[in-house]
């Protein structure tokens, strides 16, 4: 018996109904802000480091301050000191960059917003998790917001009730609404990169081929989103989990891909001509680029002159919006146009560079972005040396890790969406840095 439990994958094993039941109940805090996130912000939300907050953020307080009573109340040292130094690395630039801020006061926003995204929220995940069977339950609670906010993304798709695209109001975009285009994308990508993780980690089974089925699944909504930055992002970060699953299994899994993507869009013409053109346009963002990709070359230009200028600090946390106009040239248009989903026409101000490590760079300085993308690449390469003790695991932590560091090439934090980031943060860290995780599964607590 005690081989049989040994050998068992983490993320395949079927616990029974109470022992499901009991995990929920205790990772009640987790699941609240996955689950609130199917809730619709108010219109405008932006989140971000500074904008209007969710009921999802809200559930995000709470589950930090009941981890803080748990920890209290446990008495213990709560994490490692590898752990404090990883996931409080950040903390440091992003005070320094308040300190140094030329408005100190209108900075304060901000580092509330990065230290609950990047510090908090994650550490409390990591806390909340107590071994890989609790890992497995946050990961499909994962996938299930994906399946739902697909399914109503592929809905908005079918109905003509979604985003307006194009001049018609078929983009998917879940409950996030016209106004967080990229929200809908990004849940159903990590969805699409967990179920990945996970068919390519366990044996031939039952979770095998639900997985399977999840993928086939999400990645309609995913084409239906017409996010470029995601599509590239989900990629290559299934790409990686492809390579590190074993080569041959890789070159199968291609095939099958192509031959699916065939079917949807050639076969049942899912959005057959705007996937196309959207594909083909990522081919000309040098030599014919659109106006958003205009926008964004010019916000990323405006970020690199603000760093210039202040190369080791930045001009402070939300200083970009501030500094933008006198960094940015005449190619800049004034704002975006979103409109459908249920809302009227509106202009969306440009008050970022979407670009993650371009923001960081021009309002933290280098001191700050080394903090943060320090912190970042030591849980990636934490999750992907555990490989050995957990191939499933280590997939979806190192594939989620992957696709978000990929994404924030083209995004940047922002919108309800993003407090759902701080929860793959704190699951993938619990995975590179919690001394449980390294155990062999037969150290999984059982019922």
């Amino acid at each position: 018996m005690a081989t049989a439990v040994t050998t068992a994958p983490a993320l395949a094993g079927t616990p029974d109904a109470r022992d499901l039941v009991r995990r929920a109940g205790a990772l009640s805090p987790v699941l609240a802000v996955i689950a609130l996130l199917l809730v619709p912000g108010p219109d405008g939300a932006q989140g971000g480091t500074g904008g209007t907050g969710t009921i999802a953020d809200a559930a995000s307080g709470l589950l930090v301050l009941i981890c803080l009573v748990r920890v209290l109340r446990g008495g213990a040292r709560p994490l490692t000191r590898t752990a404090a130094v990883v996931l409080g690395l950040p903390v440091f630039g992003i005070c320094l960059a308040a300190v140094t801020s030329n408005d100190p006061a209108s900075s304060l926003p901000g580092v509330a917003r990065y230290v609950q995204v990047f510090v908090l929220v994650p550490a409390a995940v990591l806390l909340m998790i107590r071994d890989r069977r609790d890992f497995a339950v946050v990961a499909w609670g994962l996938v299930a917001l994906a399946l739902v906010q697909g399914a109503v993304g592929v809905g908005q798709y079918l109905t003509g009730t979604g985003a307006s695209y194009q001049g018609e109001d078929i983009r998917a975009v879940g409950t996030f609404g016209a106004t967080d285009v990229m929200g809908m994308a990004t849940v159903v990508a990590y969805g699409l990169v967990i179920v990945t993780g996970i068919a390519l980690g366990s044996p031939a089974g039952r979770v095998r081929t639900v997985a399977l089925v999840c993928v086939g699944l999400l990645v309609v909504p995913l084409l239906l989103s017409f996010s470029r930055g995601a599509w590239i992002a989900t990629v290559l970060a299934c790409g990686i989990q492809l390579l590190l699953g074993g080569v041959r299994r890789a070159a199968r899994v291609v095939l099958a891909v192509g031959a699916l993507a065939v079917v949807l869009v050639g076969g049942f013409g899912l959005g057959s001509e705007m996937v196309e053109e959207r594909v083909t346009s990522i081919t000309r963002v040098t030599a014919a680029p659109d106006q958003s990709v205009t926008d964004r070359y010019t916000m990323w230009a405006a970020a690199g002159r603000m760093w210039r200028s202040e190369p080791l600090t930045g001009v402070g946390l939300k200083g970009f919006p501030h500094y933008r106009d006198s960094n940015a040239s005449v190619a800049l248009s004034s704002g975006s146009d979103t409109a459908g989903a249920g809302a009227g026409f509106q202009r969306q101000p440009l008050l970022s560079p979407h670009n993650m490590y371009l923001l960081v760079l021009s309002e933290q300085g280098l001191i700050g972005l080394l903090a943060l993308a320090g912190s970042w690449l030591a849980l990636l390469v934490g999750a992907l040396r555990r490989r050995r003790t957990g191939a499933e695991c280590a997939l979806v932590a190192g594939g989620l890790l992957s696709w978000q560091l990929i994404d924030f090439f083209y995004a940047d934090i922002g919108g309800p969406s993003t407090v759902l980031m701080s929860v793959v943060f704190g699951l993938a860290a619990w995975w590179a840095l919690s001394p449980g995780a390294g155990a062999p599964a037969g150290g999984v607590r059982g019922a």
